[in-house]
């Protein structure tokens, strides 16, 4: 981080850790609305493919409809894997 903040409050509002987090990774993503494919997806999770496309069918998975493909933003993504673990 290269400033301080205070997790317990800032000028406006309190913060809690995960905001925090968000905050972080929306300032050190290079491209937080990056689209990352069922491809991508696969590869990171270290998953088959169709498992990947069952996933991006699930409603808990915030991908979005892109013409005939599935997609999701690195931002959306990150914070999917860190609320599942």
């Amino acid at each position: 981080m290269n400033e301080n903040i205070n997790l317990n409050q800032t000028k406006d509002k309190t913060l809690n850790i995960e905001e925090v987090l968000i905050k972080e990774l929306i300032n050190n993503i290079e491209n937080p609305y990056k689209l990352l494919t069922v491809n991508d997806v696969s590869k990171d999770l270290n998953i088959g493919i169709n498992t990947a496309y069952t996933l991006f069918k699930n409603k808990q998975f915030p991908s979005i409809k892109v013409g005939k493909n599935r997609k999701i933003t690195l931002l959306a993504y990150t914070l999917w894997k860190l609320h599942k673990n």
